[in-house]
């Protein structure tokens, strides 16, 4: 069975015009895979963003190949592409998303609403994702009654509903103190080992790296040799954690 569910190969891309033209991806070859959370660490402008969106089929490649779930997204039209993200991929950002006017279960729910799942059976799998993540009875607070750890959550839980193979999460834990970090961390970690996805954190706090299986390096466009055999791959020291 092919544990690969994201593959690049030779990805390039080019952002703006003219004077304004940015070579952002520069020919990145990297999987992901089930059962794995991978961090892809660098400095800001380094690609990690970039990378991540490819990933989602939100931006398209200036040249190479992403195969997602085994489906080639080559020759997928925007339709095409947001329907790779319907059925395999769950998305976590940095600033939540949530919107204001929507309680926490009602926030989760449009992630099935989207997919055309609505009604009871949809309200119940709302309310489940949240348990999940320890937020079962904020299931009616809305977002300005959440702190932001716990909106952080129910995000997660968003990203979780529909069942994704795939989750992909933008700095998820920069905006958050250490205990709300390492419990966001945590439950990204259980996604990937008991749920068997592929997780992806894009990231430049290395607090989080004692809960990796991967760590990967990207700087100007490429992935860098690392402290292992693999290229971009780093293996870096566990007292890099949260106190």
């Amino acid at each position: 069975m092919n544990d690969i569910l994201i593959e690049a190969k030779g990805v390039k891309k080019t952002l703006g015009k003219g004077a304004g033209l940015v070579q952002a991806l520069r020919g990145v070859d990297l999987d992901l895979r089930k059962g794995e959370l991978t961090l892809l660490m660098g400095p800001s402008g380094s690609g990690k963003t970039t990378l991540l969106l490819v990933f989602g089929c939100m931006l398209t490649p200036s040249a190479g190949a992403v195969t997602v779930c085994g489906v080639s997204t080559a020759d997928a039209d925007k339709e095409g592409l947001a329907k790779i993200r319907r059925d395999h991929i769950g998305f976590v950002f940095q600033s939540y998303h949530l919107f204001p006017t929507l309680n926490a279960r009602q926030n989760v729910q449009l992630a099935l609403d989207i997919r055309g799942h609505h009604g009871r059976d949809a309200a119940r799998k709302a309310r489940e994702a949240l348990g999940l993540v320890g937020l079962e009875q904020k299931a009616k607070a809305f977002p300005e009654n959440l702190s932001g750890g716990e909106q952080q959550r129910v995000a997660i839980a968003r990203a979780f509903v529909a069942n994704p193979s795939i989750i992909l999460a933008d700095e998820p834990t920069s905006a958050l103190d250490s205990d709300n970090g390492r419990s966001i961390m945590g439950i990204l970690a259980d996604a990937a080992h008991q749920r068997d996805r592929a997780v992806l954190v894009v990231t430049h706090d290395p607090r989080i790296i004692p809960f990796a299986d991967r760590i990967i390096e990207i700087e100007d466009g490429l992935l860098v040799e690392g402290k292992s055999d693999e290229p971009g791959q780093l293996r870096l020291p566990k007292a890099a954690a949260w106190p």
